[in-house]
């Protein structure tokens, strides 16, 4: 067959239920979930069944293709509308590639991670990578981020107080007003006392809501309020934890020399202060074990702070009992090596070293000359997701930063992942990172990344039209289901299945605008716009969109405080407000609990497969299936009312079901009340109000 006619045939070839087409392009199906690859997450040495799917006798064969391994796959059988084939391997200990080639007359076509394609493409071929596992708790979990300076104070005796320390240009400012916007500038000073005993305080409320990990932003001693600047990685910074020897004074107003300091010294270096919060963190993840729920800490290698005892440039630990002298103090420093120095004749004080990105408060460490930094970081890595402390994983901070080269950080995070998983096999490893994170998740490094590419942007982009910082607004953006659609299919194909059942789908976070402000449009930061600017002309119809596609989409749901509650702001600082207790959006709180019952309610949503049904102009409907349910997902974020016909029928829906509405929402509010829809030809045809989303499951007629 020539191009064009094979053109023709990819390009219009439409599946009719009551005759047989000459070739049904949408029934080709397989991917890496459990039916379709068993088991999903192989040893080596062990048996792999690979499974493909087509329409019921319309293919003449299909083949498995791995390197020179082209073998034609077995008939296992006919369901429904479809038949199965099957095939056998045994895995080594390397990763395997593999793709398919389908034959029905004298069509030829490839199906890989992208799906149907004319040509070969071997970059996209589905990977199996043997031995390697993400924790089964961590697939599909609702998870949910604190900022903990902004979550709840639940110790008042532990706050950060007025002038208690200068840092880039200010002294500390204790903010008592709770609904206090965050100040435009150098907000990382103010402190509003959220703290441990803040976040243990409301674990009724989170375990409530169905939250099932907790992810803290950093807790380890640091001195501003986001403690991406670590001071001391072995202890839980007071000021979140408990301060039971206090004393010593402030700063005087003309004093910016933090010797001192002495109130901060003695709350940060003491050592009964220091053990004291450790016990705390103990006692808090003690407390969320018992609710069956796990904790995941921030951990911030790629550099540390100015403020660390290994520099010490503050000179705050210099005359402490039981501290070596900082790398900026002293020349003969132990913690010398854990630093790039570019003048050798400075010390004592030597103010000249790599920072990161030239921030000279974010000290740069140098791995690749420290075996000690090295064993330091790695002991820090195993420490705190072991006994006594526990905690359930790392979600690693710029974590491809990390190093000056590509080669070492590639060796550093294979390293982290052996020691991590040896003290704890079923702690996550979670990375920042935007771009193609494929070389770090081939099994031996990240578990799975915060899912910017894969989630965030393109269903940003397509419920709002807006930058994830609300920096731009792009009309031709906004509704293309067409680029929501590509951008989906090529970046999820750079994930594991395991990486991407773990991956974390958030709608925001402390890095960028909350999504609920991206719904007004409005194009700019709070330094311009104004705090008051983030809430006005918003849409909670287009954010509860969003929330039904994240409680659906394959990964782990992950909220930022107080989005369920209504929070809006634009992109860092004003991201960072305090959460509105007493003030919180109620209905949206119960819109998530619902949507999160849903989402736990069926495996599906966290095991299945996935597969787009339509997708037009601000309207888009996918499947969530396996064999033992078929959901329905389908939006409308049209000003009007929009008619669907949705092809069920390639998610196994047939004749003989119906489907059962198990949520709707739109402009007026949101509903759980059931109705019932028929299955047409398999087709299932339905009127979305304008801002909607519905969720519908696969019944049985017997069953209504």
């Amino acid at each position: 067959m020539d191009h064009k006619r094979l053109d023709k045939v990819l390009k219009t070839q439409k599946y009719i239920m009551d005759m047989r087409p000459i070739f049904n392009m949408e029934a080709l199906f397989s991917d890496q979930t459990k039916y379709y690859m068993d088991p999903i997450e192989p040893e080596p040495g062990e048996k792999v069944t690979i499974r493909f799917r087509a329409a019921k006798n319309n293919i003449d064969v299909v083949f498995f293709i791995s390197g020179a391994v082209r073998q034609a796959m077995e008939y296992e059988k006919t369901e429904g509308k479809f038949d199965y084939y099957k095939t056998e391997i045994e895995v080594g200990t390397e990763p395997i590639y593999y793709y398919f080639e389908i034959r029905a007359g004298k069509l030829r076509l490839f199906y890989n991670k992208k799906g149907i394609s004319r040509n070969l493409q071997n970059y996209y071929a589905f990977t199996i990578a043997p031995g390697f596992k993400t924790p089964d708790w961590a697939k599909g979990a609702v998870m949910y981020q604190i900022f903990v300076d902004r979550f709840y104070n639940g110790d008042k005796t532990n706050d950060v107080v007025d002038d208690e320390y200068f840092y880039i240009g200010g002294k500390t400012k204790k903010i008592e007003n709770w609904d206090q916007y965050p100040a435009t500038s150098m907000a990382i000073r103010e402190f509003y006392g959220g703290d441990l005993q803040g976040v243990m305080d409301k674990l009724d409320y989170l375990q409530d809501l169905g939250v099932d990990v907790i992810y803290l932003n950093p807790i380890f001693v640091s001195p501003s309020n986001h403690k991406y600047d670590i001071q001391d990685y072995d202890y839980v910074d007071p000021h979140y934890g408990k301060i039971v020897k206090d004393g010593g004074r402030t700063l005087e107003s003309w004093d910016h020399d933090n010797r001192h300091a002495t109130k901060y010294i003695q709350r940060v270096t003491n050592k009964e202060n220091l053990e004291a919060s450790n016990q705390l963190f103990i006692k808090l993840v003690e407390e969320i074990h018992k609710r069956g729920m796990k904790i995941i800490l921030d951990g911030v290698f790629n550099h540390c702070g100015s403020f660390n005892k290994w520099l010490d440039r503050e000179r705050i630990y210099e005359k402490e009992e039981g501290y070596e002298k900082g790398a900026y103090v002293a020349h003969d420093s132990p913690y010398r090596s854990f630093f790039k120095f570019n003048n050798e004749h400075e010390w004592p004080y030597n103010p000249f070293y790599d920072g990161w990105w030239g921030h000279d408060t974010l000290p740069k460490l140098v791995y690749e000359n420290s075996p000690k930094l090295v064993d330091y970081i790695m002991e820090i890595g195993r420490k705190w997701v072991s006994p006594p402390f526990n905690a359930d994983g790392w979600r690693l901070d710029v974590a491809a930063d990390l190093g000056f080269s590509n080669e070492y950080n590639h060796k550093f995070w294979k390293q982290f992942r052996k020691v991590v998983k040896e003290a704890n096999p079923n702690a996550i490893i979670l990375a920042e990172h935007y771009g193609d994170a494929g070389s770090w998740l081939k099994g031996d490094e990240w578990d799975t990344v915060m899912n910017y590419d894969a989630f965030m942007e393109p269903l940003t982009w397509f419920f709002t039209g807006m930058e994830k910082h609300s920096d731009n607004f792009r009309e031709d953006m906004l509704g293309n289901a067409q680029s929501f659609v590509d951008a989906m299919t090529y970046h999820m194909s750079n994930f594991l299945t395991p990486s991407l059942q773990t991956a974390m789908n958030e709608l925001s976070n402390h890095d960028h605008s909350r999504f609920l402000t991206r719904t007004n449009h409005m194009v700019g930061r709070v330094e311009g716009l104004g705090n008051e600017a983030a809430a006005q002309n918003v849409s909670k119809p287009v954010m509860r969109e969003a929330v039904v596609m994240q409680m659906t989409w394959p990964g782990a749901p992950t909220i930022y405080y107080g989005d369920e509650a209504g929070l809006c702001g634009f992109t860092d600082p004003d991201n960072r407000r305090t959460y509105p207790w007493g003030r919180e959006d109620k209905e949206l709180i119960r819109f998530h609990k619902e949507m999160i019952l849903i989402h736990k309610m069926y495996p599906v949503f966290t095991h299945g497969s996935i597969k787009i049904l339509t997708a037009e102009y601000n309207c888009l409907s996918y499947g969530r299936f396996s064999f033992e349910e078929q959901m329905a997902v389908a939006f409308n974020n049209n000003r009007e009312e929009k008619r669907l016909s949705i092809p069920v029928w390639q998610i196994g829906v047939g004749e003989e079901d119906q489907m059962v509405r198990l949520m709707i929402t739109d402009e007026e509010g949101f509903s759980t009340k059931a109705e019932i829809f028929e299955v047409e030809k398999g087709y299932v045809s339905l009127t979305l109000p304008p801002f909607s989303a519905v969720v519908l499951k696969k019944i049985k007629k017997t069953e209504n």
